[in-house]
């Protein structure tokens, strides 16, 4: 089991290469892997910074994906469905503490078109930085 879970890719999966490869081409700038604030020890998968953006491209199955996460497993049946559970219980805490500090949270499910979620994503990013520019 924990030799499965440390060869789980933890960044730069296939679907967040997809969705960076649109964001960097529509001229979109940002961070990979970081923690959106230091008091926050998780990270997001992209992060746009000024805009106060965070994305985070959730695995189907280890954050339990109403369409495809409730797959059952054959073994250890009991664990994993608490640890998908426990994932769920840390997404849902992250994303009050990143909305509490003021982040805008994006959350996109690996299955989702890459194409459609980069719209969205630059959608936030442009509206928040406008919002911030005519507030400034």
């Amino acid at each position: 089991m924990r030799d499965r879970m440390q060869r789980q890719r933890t960044r730069d999966t296939q679907p967040e290469l997809a969705i960076r490869r649109l964001l960097h081409a529509a001229g979109l700038r940002y961070r990979v892997d970081v923690a959106p604030t230091q008091s926050l020890r998780r990270r997001a998968d992209i992060v746009f910074g000024p805009a106060r953006v965070a994305v985070f491209v959730d695995g189907c199955f280890w954050h339990g994906c109403p369409q495809h996460g409730s797959r059952k497993t054959k073994a250890n049946t009991t664990y994993w469905s608490e640890k998908v559970a426990r994932n769920q219980t840390r997404d849902a805490s992250t994303d009050r503490v990143l909305t509490n500090n003021g982040w805008h949270v994006i959350r996109i499910w690996e299955h989702e078109d890459p194409q459609e979620a980069a719209e969205r994503i630059a959608g936030s990013v442009y509206e928040r930085r406008c919002f911030k520019q005519s507030h400034a």
